[in-house]
Parts: C-alpha cells; structure tokens; sequence
C-alpha cells in the first residue's frame, strides 16, 4: 500500500483556450474541474495503474466536498481530514500547448488542526509502506511540517518520497527523508549549485537517502547511494505539463514499492512524466505515450565521482 499527502488540497480548474492574451478577453472552448495538488495526483495516477492507493489531506468547505465527490466517482481512495477553513482552488489556462498556472495559497490550518492530522495519518500507515509527501504547505503551518510527517511516517517503518520546495524541503530531508524530487529551480534555490548532480550530491550529504532531479523535457537526474543516473526521453511530447512532475512520483513510488533497480526506476518515471504531458489533465497519463517512450528514454550511468 502506498499513501499519499496533500496537506494543500485543491480544486483544479482548467480552462482551454485557443490563445493567451494578456490584457485581453478569451472565450474558453473548454472547461474541467477535479480534485487535485500534487500528492492526489500521484494517487489518481497510481490508482489507474491498479497500484493500490489511499490519498488523504487537508479538506475544508463545499470545495473539500466536492473533491471527496470527484475522488469517489474516480475511484481513487481518499481519506481526508476536515479543518474549518474553505479548501482552495488552482486555475490552469491551456494555450497553444502551453499552460498558464494561478495557484491560491489556501487558507490557514490551526495548530490543533495540525496535530489532528498527524494521527490521522498514523492511523492510515498500519499496511503502508511508502508514504508520498507532495506540494505547498498551507498557511499557518511552520517549514517543519514535513518533517513532522517524516518522522510520523519513519516511526511506522515506512520510506517517504519527498516532492516540495525550500525551507520545507530541507527540514524533510534533515527528518530523513528517503527520497526527494525537486525539480531544476528548487534544487538551485535550496543549493546555490546550477549544476543538478552537484545540487543533487548536495541534498545527499545534507541527509536525503537520494535525490532524483526533474529536469522538464531533459529528463531526470537520480543520486543515490547504489549510483548516479541520467536519463533523457528521445523527444519532447508538447501538450499541458501540468501534473508531469506527479506522474514521475507515482513512478518512482510504484517502483521502490517494487523494490524495482535505480536504472529502471528512473526509465519508468521519465517515461510516466512525458505520457503526463500528453493527456489533457493533471492526474492522468497517456499510456500508449508513456510504453512508446518507454523503450527510448537513455538512461547513461554517470561517472563514480558523481555519486560522492
């Protein structure tokens, strides 16, 4: 069983239109709505596999009802934890195959909230054995509530994967975090390094058990202790990159559940991460995408010194 947390919990709203103007008027040629941030995305995408799943978070309002509403008729497992405060809303805005992003902050949580939450998670981890920590964190709650849930998770024998930014990033991965997936910005705003395998080598050392970097249509670079890998797709899928990024945590989720090697976990996670590209909304991936570009991601073995 693997768990996934959204302490950020979403509605995502997505609007395409045939272009983006800025100071203009659009008329949208299509409109969906469905629960999201990024932990419910892993989890949407884990459940279509058939990977068993249940996806909890922070939910509050007639927005927190209606992605208990969607998530059910998804038949994706959620077992939320209601605060008092309205859950947000995220607007995606699809031109051209690009996509445009606004993402509310979300309300505050309280502190009892927080530590309602805590055992709620608890309670969920009795057959777990990898616990997914995905997004922002709400207002109200300190950089270190990741690391709260590390440690939760640590004390109930499972491993965690780590997908956030910042100062919350650090404190998990000083909980001891056991995997982590910044992407090229994060990695530099929490390193100074430009480079990611020497931005990666530096969250190692910092206490990650490993580092897998997601570097958009350049594929993804993973430091681990068993070794260092690149991996590239062997072409770029244009389409709505929203929810790429969760597609490859679901991939690597499902392959360590696996106990799948680093090679192949990270093949899976590239190939997942463009086949999200490819479907229309965050939370699904096209897998006819996902197997043809499975047998073309490079994956290239980085030199002994890159693991240090």
């Amino acid at each position: 069983m693997i768990v996934t947390v959204t302490p950020n919990a979403a509605l995502d709203v997505t609007y395409v239109v045939p272009a983006l103007l800025p100071n203009g008027s659009h008329r949208v040629t299509s409109v969906r709505s469905r629960a999201g941030g990024k932990g419910i995305n892993v989890a949407r995408v884990l459940a279509r596999q058939g990977i068993p799943v249940i996806a909890t978070g922070l939910v509050g309002g007639p927005t927190g009802s209606l992605l208990d509403r969607d998530l059910a008729a998804a038949r994706v497992v959620f077992h939320p934890y209601e605060v008092a405060a309205e859950s947000r809303r995220t607007v995606t805005v699809v031109a051209d195959g690009d996509a445009t992003v606004f993402n509310e902050p979300g309300e505050p949580v309280t502190a009892a909230e927080w530590a309602g939450f805590r055992g709620h998670l608890a309670g969920l981890l009795a057959d777990a054995r990898l616990v997914v920590l995905s997004g922002s964190l709400p207002p109200g709650l300190g950089f270190d509530a990741y690391a709260d849930l590390v440690r939760v998770a640590r004390a109930h024998g499972c491993r965690t994967v780590l997908d956030t930014s910042g100062d919350a990033l650090l404190a998990g991965i000083a909980a001891g975090a056991d995997v982590v997936k910044p992407n090229a910005v994060e990695l530099f705003e929490a390193t100074g390094e430009s480079d990611p395998v020497a931005a990666a080598q530096a969250l190692r050392r910092a206490g990650a058990g490993a580092v897998v970097a997601s570097l958009g249509p350049d594929g993804m670079v993973a430091v681990t202790a068993d070794g260092c890998w690149r991996a590239r797709p062997d072409r770029r899928i244009s389409g709505n990159p929203t929810g790429a990024g969760d597609a490859g945590v679901a991939a690597l989720a499902a392959g360590l559940v696996a106990g799948n090697p680093w090679p192949d976990l990270i093949r899976e996670a590239v190939a997942w991460s463009a086949a999200a590209v490819a479907a229309p909304l965050a939370g699904d991936i096209d897998e006819g995408t996902r197997d043809e570009l499975r047998a073309g991601v490079n994956v290239e073995e980085l030199d002994a010194a890159s693991r240090n």
